[in-house]
């Protein structure tokens, strides 16, 4: 099985869970839902919430990690391959990952090993961040832009030996850009958003915050001001730039700088569109749209009763040879199954507003464990869905918990 299939199939850990309070609650009436050409819009507050951490970064390094948070499956890939080749970093990474088959945002993304772990080890951010800029792009721009003048008001966005902070405009037309203050070295700022960008209007939704990752160059994480890791010569990897014309904002492609980072990239997609940037659905890797329209929108196929049944059954005839040992976990719930055993706790969930449920990627960033949680996923799945006592929910599949196979449904 390649690496992505193995990705896919960890999907069955945020399932599993799914299995036993989908089952409880079969009785339970659906919750309406919207109608099929209705898309989910995140609010602007919800937007501020996920947008808190990266919202003050350079604008060419912010365009190319929100078109990276589309493609999930390929970022974690990409982070394993920077946790795997420690001494590259900045041009000469890029350069080394120039035939992989991943997107060129994300490509680009390993100049910046800091980005990508942090983007690997917190999906449902990445992928609420993903959702929001293939659906919601001008609402992303106006979120940036409104996290900007809270943190510029606050005195704590100024331009410094890393960075130039430059205003356009004022009032409600003011425009905040920030570019690298040497074009040639890129610096990542890390900060706490709760300092950053003063007194926060919505108790409702707190802003995300994730301390830096050990070991890039940042040291320990601070309460307030910026922290800057190491500066990173990677003007290479840089090829694009936002619009950010009111009303009408987008990013830009430059494509004679992104052919040099990907050997597969395709200029013809950006020619024809004015270089302005457009999501490419077939580096998704059979990850969920966040709604039926955007499926619909990408052509995505979602899997039918039988078919989902003959994937259950094709699991339920592994043989114990493939099955690996379940190590000590949590404890399962115990109703309408004897001999219960454990599972590993899906953890990193997320530390956002509540009703928000856990993405269908919850459980891909455990590292190392993902190849064995995948497999004892896919056994037990097939296990729980042959058991002469266990209760499926109505119309097949699974729908309850944290989305399960339904890809981080909200």
């Amino acid at each position: 099985m390649d690496r992505r299939g193995v990705l896919l199939g960890a999907f069955a850990i945020s399932a599993l869970g799914s299995l036993w309070s989908a089952a409880a609650l079969a009785q339970t009436p659906p919750p309406s839902t919207p109608p099929q050409d209705e898309k989910k819009t995140l609010k602007p507050e919800e937007l501020d919430q996920i947008l808190a951490p990266i919202a003050l970064y350079p604008d060419s390094l912010l365009s190319q990690i929100l078109m990276a948070t589309g493609y999930p499956l390929e970022i974690v890939e990409a982070a394993r391959w920077s946790k795997a080749n420690p001494t590259l970093k900045g041009d000469a990474a890029v350069a080394a990952v120039k035939d992989k088959s991943w997107d060129v945002s994300v490509k680009s993304l390993v100049a910046f090993p800091s980005v990508l772990t942090q983007l690997s080890d917190h999906l449902e951010w990445t992928q609420k961040l993903g959702d929001a800029m293939i659906s919601q792009q001008q609402d992303v721009a106006d979120s940036i832009q409104r996290l900007r003048a809270k943190a510029a008001d606050a005195g704590n966005l100024k331009s410094g030996q890393q960075q130039t902070v430059t205003t356009q405009g004022s009032g409600a037309d003011r425009t905040i850009v920030i570019e690298p203050a040497n074009p040639e070295v890129i610096y990542v700022p890390s900060y706490n958003p709760t300092w950053a960008y003063g007194s926060w209007p919505y108790s409702a939704y707190p802003p995300v915050y994730y301390p830096p990752p050990p070991g890039y160059g940042y040291g320990a994480a601070l309460a307030t001001g910026l922290l800057w890791g190491v500066g990173i010569a990677a003007a290479g990897a840089m090829f694009s730039s936002w619009n950010w014309g009111r009303g009408n904002a987008y990013v830009n492609v430059n494509v004679n700088r992104a052919v040099n980072i990907d050997n597969h990239f395709d200029r013809n997609r950006y020619v024809n569109n004015n270089n302005r940037w457009q999501h490419d659905p077939g580096h998704r890797g059979g990850v969920a749209y966040r709604d039926p329209a955007t499926r619909q929108q990408f052509n995505q196929h979602r899997p039918g009763a039988a078919e989902r049944q003959q994937f259950r059954g094709q699991l339920a005839n592994r043989t114990p040879a493939q099955t690996p040992h379940l190590p000590q976990g949590t404890n399962r719930p115990q109703a309408n199954r004897p001999q219960a055993g454990a599972h590993p706790q899906i953890q990193n969930r997320g530390n956002f507003a509540q009703g928000d449920r856990p993405s269908a990627l919850s459980g891909v960033n455990r590292g190392q464990q993902v190849n064995r949680e995948a497999m004892r996923g896919r056994a037990q799945q097939g296990r729980a869905g042959s058991h002469p006592n266990f209760q499926r929910p109505s119309g097949g599949g699974f729908h309850g918990g944290g989305g399960g196979m339904r890809g981080g449904r909200r």
